[in-house]
């Protein structure tokens, strides 16, 4: 067994946080030590909790909708590594899901990605995913502005927005994101897994 296949079954098994989860624990995600794109998200909502499969909800349509990918390539492990800042659904607030716990990405982010040498473009969706991936001079910037400032990262890294239907609004406010970044990405994303 690999160190990368220890370090999945020790995460899928993982309860440090489960006292804080109302739903218990059930860590979701996908790697693979040749994986060439990084998905780093926030956490897992209730429907990807209940079925154990990421990004299985709207979100996910449209995540794969702006890369240009379909269904079988984004869950073929060996090509897209899906690491969400949070594991596990962390239950409800009252605008939304909460955060996801911190625990989780000191417990295991690093080790992870030390095992994914092939990563060439990572997406880091949403606040708590850029506060983590992206440097320090960015990490308290606003994700409109993150996302505005792309190219200072690309072709390694590109903040996005959350792909989530309540992102409606910012989407219709900010229609530079689908005719500047969205071709920019799936253009990247073919070249990476054409290889």
């Amino acid at each position: 067994m690999s160190k990368l296949d220890q370090l999945l079954t020790q995460v899928r098994a993982c309860t440090l946080c489960a006292e804080h989860l109302p739903q218990g624990p059930r860590p979701v995600l996908q790697a693979h030590r040749q994986a060439r794109i990084l998905i780093a998200g926030q956490a897992p909502g209730n429907k990807v909790h209940q079925s154990g499969i990421p990004f299985d909800d709207a979100s996910g349509d449209r995540l794969r909708e702006w890369m240009g990918i379909s269904k079988d390539v984004f869950y073929d492990p060996s090509r897209i590594a899906l690491l969400p800042m949070g594991f596990c659904f962390p239950g409800t607030g009252k605008s939304g899901d909460l955060p996801p716990r911190k625990e989780c990405a000191t417990q295991w982010r690093k080790q992870l990605l030390a095992q994914l040498p092939q990563i060439e473009l990572t997406l880091v969706i949403g606040q708590y995913a850029q506060g983590w991936h992206l440097p320090p001079e960015h990490q308290k910037n606003s994700v409109t502005q993150n996302v505005q400032e792309w190219q200072q990262h690309w072709p390694q890294l590109l903040p996005l927005p959350h792909p989530s239907p309540r992102n409606n609004i910012w989407l219709k406010k900010n229609d530079w994101f689908a005719a500047e970044i969205l071709p920019a990405l799936k253009l990247q994303v073919q070249r990476i897994l054409l290889k």
